[in-house]
């Protein structure tokens, strides 16, 4: 079982950037794939980007590509997600999950999750 926590959630200023990161405790930590989801108050649980186990393929949503990286150091037992360019529609709750499936984007295929971060971003 993985247990994952996060970090780096915050209050930024429109044009800024955050990390947020994901630690396991458990070496298992590198045979799964991270998925980074975000839920805005009063909307669903949607996909952002997710990378997979040994860092070689990432996927990204429509509005994090060109603004979000999401990366793995699994000699830390961490993943992240690089955001710039925030703006105020990327103001939500961000989760961390881990999966051993091919659904990426797919919240269901995920087994583990982290608690969560919030994100505000003022303009």
């Amino acid at each position: 079982q993985v247990q994952l926590v996060q970090s780096g959630g915050g209050l930024v200023q429109a044009g800024g950037s955050l990390r947020l990161s994901c630690s396991a405790s458990d070496r298992t930590f590198s045979s799964y794939v991270i998925g980074w989801f975000r839920q805005a108050p009063g909307k669903e649980r949607e996909f952002v980007a997710a990378i997979n186990w040994n860092g070689e393929r990432t996927r990204y949503v429509e509005f994090a590509k060109g603004r979000f990286t999401v990366s793995r150091d699994n000699s830390k037992n961490t993943a992240y997600l690089q955001m710039n360019s925030l703006n105020s529609e990327d103001t939500a709750n961000y989760y961390c999950g881990a999966t051993d499936g091919s659904t990426w984007p797919d919240a269901d295929s995920y087994g583990y999750w982290g608690q969560g971060t919030p994100v505000t971003v003022s303009s």
